[in-house]
């Protein structure tokens, strides 16, 4: 069983930055692929960035280059830095866990925090 908590998230002007954190409970946290999904209003939640447990790292073309996931597994968080944000980034942000196996289907993650508001104004 895993426990996830979001924080980090708030309003922004567009090419500001944000850093989102996660922090997980459970013993066997460095085991899990963990992720960073996105939902903005009307729209289905939508991949964001993957980090396996050994810290290789996959992007959606949407923010590859301007997002780096990581992860420290000593103290049970993995974390999103978010830079050059645009409005349409706007979106509650949710972490997410999942066997090593999991990689861009929501439906693939087990265990999901409640998720963080991060609005980006134009």
């Amino acid at each position: 069983q895993v426990q996830l908590a979001e924080s980090g998230g708030g309003l922004v002007q567009a090419g500001g930055s944000l850093r989102l954190s996660c922090a997980a409970s459970g013993r066997t946290f460095s085991n899990y692929a963990m992720a960073w999904f996105r939902q903005a209003p009307g729209k289905e939640r939508e991949f964001v960035a993957r980090i396996s447990s050994g810290g290789s790292t996959y992007y959606a073309d949407s923010v590859k280059g301007r997002f780096t996931i990581s992860r420290d597994n000593g103290k049970n968080t993995v974390s999103l830095q978010m830079n050059n944000l645009k409005p349409e980034d706007t979106a509650v942000y949710y972490c997410a866990a999942g066997r090593g196996t999991a990689w861009t289907k929501s439906t693939e993650y087990y265990y999901w925090g409640q998720g963080t508001q991060v609005t980006v104004s134009s």
